[in-house]
């Protein structure tokens, strides 16, 4: 039963010509498929119109040829032969509920490099191409021609959507990435004609192409805006103050505003650097400049800050892309109150990592998306349980929690077996540094639906031998006894044991994590290159040291690149006073010194610390089960079927990586699998005749 508080979260509204079903907005958002895995994306977008969200978007739809954005991998619009895979998107949404299907048609301009169609890119005005790869080729300033072609384009693509089946297109201006936001912008736009100088004539393209959809769909489907409320580049950009100007002047144009902010890794910053609902003071006053609907974003997670938006007049619909991964079900939890059993996202970033690396996304919350169609997988229902029916998890971390509660859910007979006394493992301990609080919902998640599970027991302080598990007469054993950090410095660049002579006191991430934190002169060597290496500086720093942080990468945290954090991290500790010095390595501890070498094959140094923490692999604790292999020939008389070993144990990786591989183990148990057979499905491109 839906607690009354949270009623307007699901009153219709309008969006010109076509009803929304309830506020909850799933705003346009990447997930590394594209027009690569078009079932895939198709399905996890029918999940999310399953589990309640009254408007689902595609991610960013490329309309042209002449701008794309390889090596990511979007959806495409060029022509008709694209049409059929998004009526399957559209279509799958429609199915999958009473959603209403959007697309967002995007015209990449000065971030269009054309690495794969080789044409020229075409922008406002003449510059270098600004993605994130940083590609050496620049874009040359439109023509009225050009303009005019882009109409054009556009118009095309608005037929074509309208032919797939979609409800709502959307203008993509925002995150730097629309050829919309291009034109308003000053810092892109250093036109003389009437389509540069003021804002009115910056402003031009916009009011041009939402007529032109009005006109081409506009009795069918909605016609939505996605603006940048700030460029967050200052005076440079398109500020805050003009978006009111323009909101204010053409605010009846489109049947909805869809607002973000800043470029993406300012508008989707990770929880450790924005905190939920961030875009709130940006955002205030804008519904009094129109009587459209205006929808806004802000990793929300919480029904109570939602249904704040809607009544303090903020907001008409909650825009969300993070928290609908973490959780599809998210608006139907709340409808049918079961807010304890949302899954709310904790704002890492993982899955924007998919998209960065030209690979499908993951969640370190859902380990189901963007498997929803490869493998079958549904977030909130598991297959039924095998012929088996007891299964013993040793390790209460990400993996073990996930595969217990998994295999609660499919109905085995399940012990969890904790050495300690908390529950969450490297979660439980990681979620205690700075600005990773938030990743305790990893935990908080598993263990309450747990706890909710008569069949499920869990047993603190129970550190189990290979003699305790034969004896205890149970079919299937789960090894997820997690890794330890490494004291040798073994990792990417020694791939031996660092030489030492042990005059420095060494200390790994493990140690600081358990409140032993070194003072005076410290060293922290990052070879791991994700969030660990900054966030002990950090926490190191706070105490008091002197902090040098030492990377053998030319960028600080390098692979949070990928998290779009990087920035954020690099700032922070400058901010907080820590040296930092890239592309060198520490080579060597002797004599009481660091000796360090740089990666540019410049001389070495010796600089003397007090300590140096290492931060570079992980070992995998596989003790138990390398024990409990050896003593194979004993299973059949224990009655163990299988032992496993799953998550960090097997493989140390991110979290997503160890939740993924429980709930994987839980949905495989007493499955038959064919040798040869993928592991999941896959799109395979059929060839047209020659």
């Amino acid at each position: 039963m839906r607690d009354s508080r949270f009623d307007p979260l699901f009153e219709p509204l309008a969006i010109g010509p076509v009803v929304a079903p309830n506020r909850f907005y799933q705003v346009p958002h990447c997930n590394g498929g594209g027009y690569r895995d078009p079932s895939a994306v198709a399905k996890m977008r029918r999940i999310k119109a399953e589990g309640g969200w009254g408007v689902v978007f595609t991610e960013q739809v490329e309309i042209h040829p002449s701008s794309e954005i390889t090596p990511y991998i979007e959806l495409r619009i060029w022509d008709d032969d694209d049409v059929p895979m998004l009526a399957r998107m559209a279509d799958s949404i429609h199915d999958g509920g009473d959603a209403l299907a959007g697309i967002e048609l995007t015209y990449s301009g000065v971030n269009g490099p054309n690495l794969y169609t080789r044409e020229i890119p075409l922008a406002p005005t003449a510059l270098p191409i600004r993605t994130f790869t940083n590609d050496p080729v620049s874009a040359r300033e439109m023509t009225k021609k050009d303009i005019r072609d882009l109409r054009h384009w556009y118009r095309q693509s608005f037929a074509r959507a309208k032919t797939a089946g979609f409800d709502l297109v959307c203008l993509y201006g925002a995150h730097g990435f629309g050829i919309i936001q291009h034109f308003l912008s000053p810092l892109t736009n250093h036109r003389t004609d009437e389509y540069g100088g003021s804002l009115e004539n910056r402003a031009r393209l916009l009011r041009e192409l939402i007529a032109d959809a009005k006109d081409e769909i506009g009795d069918s489907m909605a016609v939505t805006v996605r603006l940048s409320l700030d460029e967050m580049v200052g005076g440079l950009g398109f500020s805050s103050s003009e978006v009111h100007d323009l909101i204010g002047h053409c605010g009846e144009l489109p049947d909805l505003w869809d607002l973000a902010h800043g470029a993406w890794e300012d508008c989707s910053a990770t929880s450790r650097f924005k905190p939920e609902a961030a875009q709130q003071d940006l955002v205030s006053g804008i519904k009094s400049l129109t009587s459209k609907p205006v929808v806004g974003v802000g990793r929300f997670t919480s029904p109570d800050v939602m249904v704040r938006q809607l009544n303090s007049g903020l907001l008409d619909f909650i825009g969300c892309a993070r928290p609908s991964i973490a959780d599809p079900w998210l608006p139907r939890k709340i409808d049918e109150g079961r807010v304890e059993d949302i899954r709310e996202c904790i704002g890492c970033n993982i899955c924007v990592t998919g998209d960065m690396t030209m690979s499908l996304s993951r969640c370190t919350q859902n380990p189901t998306f963007m498997e929803e169609w490869r493998k079958d997988w549904h977030p909130e229902t598991m297959n039924t349980k095998g012929a088996s029916d007891s299964v013993l998890v040793v390790g209460a971390g990400p993996a073990g929690l996930e595969a217990t509660r998994a295999l609660g859910v499919r109905g085995y007979t399940v012990m969890l077996a904790e050495a300690g006394t908390e529950l969450g493992g490297r979660v439980s301990r990681e979620s205690k540094l700075p600005g990773l609080g938030y990743w305790s919902r990893v935990r908080d998640y598993r263990e309450y639906q747990i706890s909710q599970m008569p069949n499920v027991q869990v047993f603190r302080d129970n550190h189990l031998s290979a003699d305790d598990i034969l004896g205890m007469g149970i079919e299937h054993v789960a090894i997820a006894t997690g890794a330890r950090w490494r004291t040798d410095g073994v990792s990417r660049y020694h791939v031996k044991p660092l030489p030492s002579d042990a005059s420095i006191k060494v200390y790994t991430p493990d140690d600081i994590m358990a409140g032993k934190v070194p003072d005076g002169r410290v060293l922290v060597f990052d070879d791991d290159h994700y969030y660990m290496g900054s966030v002990i500086a950090e926490l190191v720093r706070e105490k008091g040291a002197d902090v040098t942080l030492v990377t053998p990468s030319a960028y600080v945290a390098e692979w949070t690149l990928n998290t779009l954090e990087q920035g954020f991290i690099q700032q922070r500790l400058v901010e907080a006073g820590i040296t930092l010095r890239v592309s060198t390595a520490l080579a060597a501890i002797e004599q009481g010194c660091a000796r360090l070498t740089s990666t540019m094959q410049l001389d070495d140094e010796t600089m003397a610390f007090d300590a140096v923490v290492l931060v570079t692999a992980m070992t995998p604790d596989a003790t138990l089960y390398r024990e409990l292999q050896d003593r194979q020939s004993e299973w059949t008389v224990a009655g163990i079927k299988s032992v496993q070993i799953i998550g960090d144990a097997e493989a140390p990786a991110p979290i997503a990586w160890a939740t993924y591989a429980g709930h994987r183990y839980a949905r495989e148990l007493d499955v038959d699998h064919t040798d040869d057979a993928l592991p999941f499905k896959r799109e395979v491109t059929m060839l047209k005749p020659a």
